[in-house]
């Protein structure tokens, strides 16, 4: 299993992991969505990758603190596939966000 950044070719699967955490979409909507997500440099997205497979997903937004001199990474999504869940998959997708937040 492998964490790496989001590919315009995962989007398939990520239609599938979008409808398990309660947001069914077709293909044409979430390309749409994340065509715009893309477009905005504060946001990042990370998927798992296991056997060819995205089996998780999180989405990730920088953001900064209005009473604050200082920035905050917040996580707007996260998804592992049910039939892939306490396996590891989701504490490598954190420590991954993690990385890329402090980064």
């Amino acid at each position: 299993m492998k964490v790496r950044e989001f590919q315009t070719e995962d989007m398939p699967q990520l239609v599938y992991l979008m409808d398990q955490l309660g947001y069914p979409t077709s293909l044409e909507k979430l390309e749409s969505r994340f065509s715009n997500i893309q477009s905005q440099p504060n946001y990042h997205t990370l998927v798992a990758e296991l056997n060819n497979k995205v089996v998780g997903m999180v989405g990730l937004c920088h953001n900064l603190f209005y009473e604050y001199d200082s920035s905050y990474v917040r996580i707007v999504a996260f998804i592992v596939d049910a039939d892939h869940r306490r396996k590891g998959i989701g504490e490598k997708l954190m420590n991954e966000a993690e990385k890329w937040a402090i980064g």
